[in-house]
């Protein structure tokens, strides 16, 4: 089987159970996905075109959470002064939704948005009279209750009930974790969990923390290794307690503790790439592509899980798949309206560089990072200036060199 063939592997029943699964989590790009291949294989299955409501009422539902999502995001953007971003994600939406009065509401977002763009704005912006100073009153601090209570409201509920009860040494110590204060966060922590020592106190989780930031592995690795017999279920702490390992080159170590995670998260991919990462810094590409490619073909496609298959494979030396995996990811990305990360993009062309292939869709994901990433956008000309003089365009070659070296200057 090659190795795109993986990806085609489930039956339309797992699919759609996967589709659930992402669905339930408010994943919706990566659900629609997988009701669409659900679909397309029963379709393949059947002599007739026929319609399969369910499935395409599942996809319909998507399609209205991914618009409503992008709808969000381009408000964000508008009130931020982000005209052009805005604009864009309002356009992915309107693609998405047959809602008539959400579809109403996004014209409405691009009128406004072509109004402020336009010269008879502008010109109205210019003979606004200056504004008399207004004065403000000096704002009041906000309160270390208030600013942990903010904090603590982003955490599961049974957590934030938790730490609420900690009391104000343990407030204090996670206000200081969270600006980044990390002696303070020691101090105050430590405080803490000698006023609550029970075995099952998620202090010692931020403790932890703590002292992993300040580089005190041998006081953090004990504090998570307790604080995991407790909370055995709790990820992001073997997550933490493999980087200690990882940084002390104990693989062999990190692999004993990720099989202790129990039966019912181990086909997690947050799992999956725990496991693959500890192999890849072990330098066993081999058993981390195996590892990817197997949970690929056992619950089939998962962005997380390709992207890191594809460092393994750039690691090892294999930059045509390492290449055709990042193009892959960017094509599952566009397809489901979502913005594709910066990073893979670049990995894409610059691996295409590297293997000889300039061309103007290269050449047009260069001058996106340079709108997207705009301190390393002399490096993004100079490719660009690469690829033009490749296809025989020396005039705009010369001036993208030029604009290049204007920026590094």
């Amino acid at each position: 089987m090659g190795l795109f063939g993986l990806f085609k592997g489930k039956d339309p029943v797992k699919h759609e159970q996967q589709g659930d699964y992402y669905f339930d989590t408010g994943a919706f790009g990566q659900a629609k996905l997988e009701y669409e291949a659900a679909l397309e294989k029963r379709r393949r299955a059947m002599t007739n075109d026929v319609k399969i409501p369910q499935l395409q009422g599942k996809i319909l539902q998507c399609r209205e959470a991914l618009a409503r999502e992008h709808k969000k995001r381009g408000d964000d953007l508008l009130e931020s002064g982000y005209l052009k971003d805005a604009m864009e994600y309002y356009a992915l939406a309107l693609d998405l939704t047959q809602d008539a009065e959400l579809i109403r509401d996004l014209e409405d977002c691009r009128q406004r948005i072509e109004y402020r763009q336009s010269e008879k704005y502008r010109n109205e912006i210019q003979v606004i009279a200056e504004p008399e100073p207004e004065i403000v009153a000096p704002s009041v601090p906000e309160s270390e209750d208030e600013y942990a209570t903010a904090l603590f409201n982003t955490l599961p509920e049974d957590v934030c009930d938790a730490y609420i009860n900690y009391g104000s040494s343990f407030r204090t110590g996670y206000i200081a974790l969270n600006k980044g204060q990390f002696d303070r966060a020691v101090d105050a922590l430590s405080r803490a969990l000698e006023e609550h020592p029970e075995p099952e106190s998620r202090i010692r989780f931020e403790l932890a923390t703590a002292y992993l930031n300040l580089k005190r592995f041998e006081e953090a690795r004990r504090l998570f290794e307790k604080f995991i017999v407790h909370h055995p279920d709790d990820l992001p702490a073997y997550q933490m307690l493999c980087e200690i390992y990882w940084e002390a080159g104990e693989f062999d170590r990190a692999q004993r503790l990720l099989d202790s995670i129990p039966d019912d998260q181990q086909g997690l991919p947050d799992c999956c790439l725990l496991r693959g990462e500890t192999l890849f810094r072990a330098g066993k590409y081999p058993e981390a592509e195996s590892l990817y490619l197997d949970f690929l073909g056992d619950y089939g496609w998962d962005s997380d899980i390709t992207r890191a298959l594809a460092g393994t494979y750039e690691a090892a030396g294999d930059l045509n798949t390492a290449r055709e995996l990042y193009g892959k990811i960017i094509g599952q990305c566009s397809g489901c309206g979502v913005r594709v990360d910066p990073r893979i993009m670049r990995k894409y062309a610059d691996l295409s560089m590297t293997l000889g292939i300039q061309n103007e869709k290269i050449l047009e994901i260069y001058l996106s990072l340079a709108d997207q990433d705009p301190p390393n956008a002399a490096g993004y000309y100079q490719k660009v200036s690469l690829i033009y003089a490749a296809l025989g365009h020396e005039k705009e070659a010369r001036r993208f060199q030029s604009i290049a070296l204007g920026l590094k200057t």
